[in-house]
């Protein structure tokens, strides 16, 4: 493993890093290795210590490995392969892949194909829950008639009817040129980014955050700082801290039954984030995809608090499944201007046929009552499953559902390796390890619509048995150790 072509014509101590680099890449090193002694490592490349201690100096700037007193060096457990980009090789550039490989996601893809594994993964509601409305029959030239309809900014009577739910449910008036028709919320994020920011540019995000795990900020060169949160939501002190030493140009957040901790921004903690957004004169963006299925009254949205210091984010998605792709912006009218310009010079053009069945969808009679129907079928899983997570309560901190459609669970006692949460797979229960949504390896994301009360109970089942293989485990390295 540790050793080097005598091919290249390159200095060894960049051979040397750039084969630590594809060993991360690949998956052959994972986050939390630890590499060989440097004492080792130059007699395994055989090479002086000093070109060694070289190489790896250069790794832990570009922010690949860490080197930890006591304990060694390990590869970096955080978001290295989100902001920190190695010296660019246009040779080996088209044979590799952009991003790291999770060697977690890859082995659940494997066990997905099990049809007796329980994916609790998924950020989709299942099929038995996702409300039903009935589809009026078109003709293509029908179709063809309804094309005429579009504007630059989406399906006419799709923006008439966002604008309605706007203002009944944001108690906002806004205009059809204020709302702009996405592919998606992530389409509408990826149009935010290009119009916004520019590569290097930084953003501030909840920590943790289903940010971290998309690519469309490495791609645009984004980097991304994770802001500690607290019962109320984002820490207002720790991100001025940030906007003060990282100079942030844009606020990124999910405030209601956010994605992955299912938690909700008090009111107060909203309002103090707008008035630091004030004064510091930054815009928010709110992603606002799950407050439709709330049990409770939930806090005003920030677009009510602030209608021109923020940006709305909407989508059906969660509602009706990825398989209907509609999204929304919703933004003052400049900037939806130029987000259409930039969304129409990517050619990132939406077909009318699904604006219409989403238009379809929340035009139709019974879709009000459709929707109280699912919040309440939500309602009870989540009883059940809060019900059911005393079971394991001794050894996992479950957060009360009060919405949304996860569920999170900490852990109570030793630190965990990303390592040892693949038990999960060989029980096979797909879930998100909280490492894939930031640092921390001490908690999991569990999507609790997909599971009927017998679902429930097997997860809790397992949940108590992965528990105490993963305390004894702890004892055994204890023991280990001691000898």
């Amino acid at each position: 493993m540790w050793h080097l072509s005598k091919e290249k014509a390159i200095p060894i101590y960049q051979q040397i890093i750039e084969q630590v680099i594809q060993y991360i890449q690949n998956g052959t090193l994972q986050p939390g290795d630890k590499l060989p002694a440097e004492r080792k490592l130059a007699e395994s490349y055989g090479v002086n210590r000093s070109t060694i201690v070289h190489a790896l100096d250069e790794l832990v700037s570009l922010g690949w490995i860490q080197r930890r007193q006591g304990s060694g060096t390990i590869v970096n457990e955080g978001n290295w392969g989100r902001s920190t980009i190695s010296r660019v090789d246009w040779r080996s550039l088209l044979t590799q892949k952009s991003y790291p490989k999770v060697p977690f996601l890859e082995k659940m893809q494997e066990v997905l194909k099990d049809p007796e594994a329980l994916d609790l993964y998924s950020g989709d509601l299942p099929l038995n829950l996702i409300p039903d409305f009935r589809f009026p029959s078109y003709t293509w030239e029908e179709l063809l008639l309804e094309e005429r309809k579009q504007s630059p900014l989406g399906y006419q009577p799709l923006q008439q009817i966002i604008c309605q739910r706007v203002k009944v449910e944001q108690k906002i008036k806004v205009s059809p040129k204020q709302i702009l028709i996405t592919s998606g919320a992530q389409q509408a994020m990826f149009l935010l980014l290009q119009v916004m920011l520019q590569s290097g540019d930084s953003v501030a995000i909840e920590d943790p955050s289903f940010l971290y795990s998309l690519p469309i900020f490495a791609s645009a060169g984004i980097k991304l700082y994770g802001v500690e949160m607290d019962r109320e939501g984002m820490r207002i002190d720790k991100l001025e801290q940030l906007i003060l030493t990282k100079k942030i140009k844009l606020i990124i957040l999910n405030p209601t039954y956010q994605n992955p901790t299912g938690s909700t921004m008090s009111e107060r903690r909203r309002k103090d984030l707008i008035e630091l957004s004030r004064k510091y004169q930054l815009p928010i963006v709110e992603d606002e995809v799950f407050s439709e299925l709330n049990f409770n009254q939930i806090p005003p949205s920030l677009k009510e608090l602030a209608p021109h210091q923020v940006i709305h984010l909407g989508s059906l998605s969660k509602i009706f499944g990825s398989s209907i792709k509609i999204g929304w912006v919703v933004a003052d009218q400049d900037l939806i201007q130029r987000l259409s310009e930039a969304k129409q010079m990517m050619d990132f053009s939406i077909s009318v046929f699904p604006q219409v069945i989403a238009h379809t969808a929340l035009t139709d009679p019974h879709f009000e009552k459709n929707q109280q129907d699912l919040v309440i079928k939500l309602k009870e899983r989540a009883r059940i499953f809060n019900d059911k997570a005393r079971s394991v309560a001794e050894d996992w901190q479950v957060a009360e559902i009060t919405g949304g459609i996860y569920a999170y669970l900490t852990w109570r006692h030793q630190s965990l390796t990303r390592k040892e949460w693949e038990v999960f797979l060989q029980e096979k229960l797909l879930i998100a390890p909280s490492f894939l949504f930031s640092n921390d390896t001490m908690a999991m994301r569990v999507n609790y619509t997909r599971m009927t009360a017998a679902d429930c109970q097997i997860f809790f089942e397992k949940l108590q048995k992965i528990s105490k293989e993963l305390k004894q485990s702890a004892q055994t390295t204890k023991l280990v150790e001691k000898q």
